[in-house]
């Protein structure tokens, strides 16, 4: 599922970890279960959950305004 889709869902305290760890080879607990509770992708492990096109999105599109 494209980030755009579950992005708005996100809780706030996973996104601004998502923002201040960019590129991040692991993903907290908290974050991997708000992104689910969010509609985006159910991981099986902590790791490559997020694609280079889903980080080009937190980096250059998303707003800190959310």
């Amino acid at each position: 599922m494209e980030i755009f889709m579950w992005w708005l869902d996100l809780d706030l305290a996973s996104k601004e970890w998502l923002r201040e760890n960019l590129r991040a080879e692991e993903l907290p607990l908290f974050v991997l279960q708000g992104i689910a509770e969010a509609g985006g992708p159910h991981p099986d492990k902590p790791t490559g959950i997020l694609t280079d096109a889903d980080w080009d999105f937190i980096e250059t599109q998303s707003e800190f305004v959310d």
